[in-house]
């Protein structure tokens, strides 16, 4: 494993100069389009304007390389104003897997005082009523959305409240949690995707779905989102329900018939025409690399499991069928993610926060498993 995760870094090295050229100078990168060879491209507003240079700050920590250290700094730049931004509940995708890394790494004070912003801001869309982080403002389909993603932005505010920032951040990630443990999860500890509450009251309107197959299936990304989300919240609060919770998810997702042998999910758990469906390698990368911080908290043989578990997603996505050769796939890591199936969007795709969550993955692999 030392071996290889060597050689992915220095992989990613070589990929992520090839991408850089590729992108203009106003847009963070999305994918790539083999049929026309072009990396497609997005404005720094969407949601995971933070992936680009938060994986290239990963690399630089990696491999010390000042050409990719400068295209952080300045992809950084372009973001930042992104700090006031208050239209949906995404800012810790935007600034903490960004700004977050940089400032783990350099310590450079500015970069804290963009998270410390970015937090307030995104407090701003806390609802007391629903005591939850409403995702996105009413839309014909749901009066008070919010979905599994939103446990990963309770990382910034978590880290913000014990980072100098003000105590209320933390008290509204904990009630955010809480209010999604209590109704975002069935009795196999599979996830809804999407919670319709009254904004006002709490009240539970509907469970759905905007991206899985089903309202009731097991959207793939979203149990990788709720593993996450709970074992970081468990970092950060040492709640037991909170270990309880993941490790309840982590169970799901492993003993799950439709898990296949390579440990990369199909898009979905519940989708009728498996196998013959495509698979999400984002998925596995986030799950990997949340299987690993969970076994930092439990015991030898529990572990072990998830060690192994998460090894196995690794070595699967660093393989020939997962992951891109060198001066491939328009310099993205990994193929065949699915971001939208049912949006008929970014399907069997590279995908930036797949590469982001695989470099994530090794790192700690690294960190924890290796010394």
């Amino acid at each position: 494993m030392s071996k290889l995760i060597q050689n992915e870094f220095q992989l990613a090295d070589k990929q992520y100069k090839k991408l850089m050229k590729s992108i203009p100078q106003d847009k963070m990168p999305q994918s790539y389009n083999a049929s026309i060879d072009k990396v497609t491209t997005k404005d720094i507003t969407w949601w995971c304007s933070g992936f680009y240079p938060g994986s290239l700050w990963m690399i630089y920590e990696q491999t010390g390389d000042p050409e990719i250290r400068k295209e952080a700094e300045k992809r950084l730049q372009l973001i930042e104003p992104n700090k006031t931004f208050t239209r949906d509940h995404d800012l810790g995708f935007m600034m903490f897997t960004s700004f977050g890394n940089a400032y783990r790494i350099t310590k450079n004070p500015i970069y804290k005082d963009i998270i410390l912003t970015s937090a307030e801001s995104l407090s701003t869309r806390f609802r007391p009523g629903m005591q939850a982080i409403l995702s996105w403002d009413k839309m014909a389909d749901f009066k008070g959305p919010v979905i599994i993603d939103n446990m990963m932005n309770l990382e910034m505010l978590n880290w913000a409240a014990q980072n100098g920032g003000n105590k209320k951040l933390e008290e509204i990630a904990i009630a955010h949690a809480n209010t999604t443990m209590k109704n975002h999860f069935r009795s196999d500890y599979s996830s809804y995707h999407v919670i319709d509450y009254n904004v006002n009251t709490g009240e539970v309107f509907g469970k759905k779905t905007f991206q899985g197959y089903s309202d009731s299936s097991a959207w793939a990304r979203g149990q990788g989102w709720a593993l996450y989300g709970y074992t970081m919240m468990y970092r950060f609060t040492k709640n037991k329900a909170y270990l309880d919770q993941a490790r309840h998810i982590a169970k799901f997702i492993l003993n799950n018939p439709n898990l296949p042998e390579d440990k990369i999910p199909f898009w979905d758990f519940n989708d009728p025409k498996i196998p013959e469906v495509p698979r999400d390698a984002s998925a596995a990368a986030i799950i990997a690399s949340a299987l690993l911080e969970l076994g930092q908290y439990v015991k030898a043989d529990e572990r072990k499991n998830y060690i192994n578990n998460a090894r196995q997603m690794i070595v699967s996505l660093s393989g020939d069928h997962y992951q891109a050769k060198a001066g491939t796939n328009g310099g993205f890591l990994l193929m065949h993610s699915t971001g939208g199936l049912p949006l008929h969007s970014e399907i069997d795709v590279p995908l930036i926060y797949a590469d982001y969550y695989f470099l994530e993955a090794l790192k700690r692999y690294k960190d924890w498993y290796l010394q």
